[in-house]
């Protein structure tokens, strides 16, 4: 297998491309090789160097604690539990989230062999139950084994003497009812809430 070939297959595991998308990737980082594919090479070695998993939260940064964590700013009272780090992020970019985080690394999953102890679950335990945390909110996705490991935590969480939300789920903002599915629609007015 040549360096080309294998570069490609590299790229094809990753979301989103498939063998034709990093062929394409792969002949622009060739044509561009000192001002693209050079850089980019060193940007993934010194990635690889320097990012660390937080041992508090699960996010992934440069330094331990992560810079979420050591933020003083932000309320430590209470904690936004999201399954990956891609969620956590999300959140971020809308700047309205001043707590902090718990990453679990994933969701409960019978078939595909991912239960508690695989996931990040006995730390946010241990952090509810250390009596710093007042909330924690269940960010979970929407999805059977989502809401699963929704209500795993809550049982759990359910005698550390903290209070235990959800987000919010329904018609999203500029959404217009004729467009949305089935599901968004019944959970939207089963959460339905008083107006005024």
């Amino acid at each position: 297998m040549t360096e080309i070939e294998r570069l490609i297959q590299l790229l094809a595991r990753l979301p989103g491309l498939g063998p034709r998308s990093a062929r394409r990737a792969v002949l622009h980082l060739i044509k561009r090789r000192e001002s693209l594919m050079q850089p980019l090479a060193q940007a993934l070695s010194d990635a690889a160097d320097a990012i660390l998993v937080c041992g508090t939260c699960g996010n992934l940064d440069t330094v331990e604690p992560c810079s979420i964590c050591m933020d003083e700013k932000r309320d430590r009272g209470i904690v936004c539990v999201v399954e990956d780090v891609a969620d956590l992020w999300a959140l971020e970019r809308t700047r309205s989230f001043k707590g902090r985080y718990h990453v679990l690394g994933g969701r409960l999953s019978a078939l595909d062999g991912v239960g508690p102890e695989d996931l990040n679950i006995a730390s946010l335990i241990g952090r509810a139950e250390a009596g710093d945390i007042r909330e924690v909110i269940l960010a979970m996705n929407l999805t059977v084994d989502g809401q699963t490991t929704a209500h795993y935590i809550a049982d759990r969480l359910a005698h550390a003497g903290v209070e235990v939300t959800r987000l919010a789920h329904g018609v999203p903002v500029g959404g217009e009812l004729d467009y949305l599915d089935d599901g968004t629609l019944e959970t939207a007015l089963r959460s339905r809430r008083t107006v005024g």
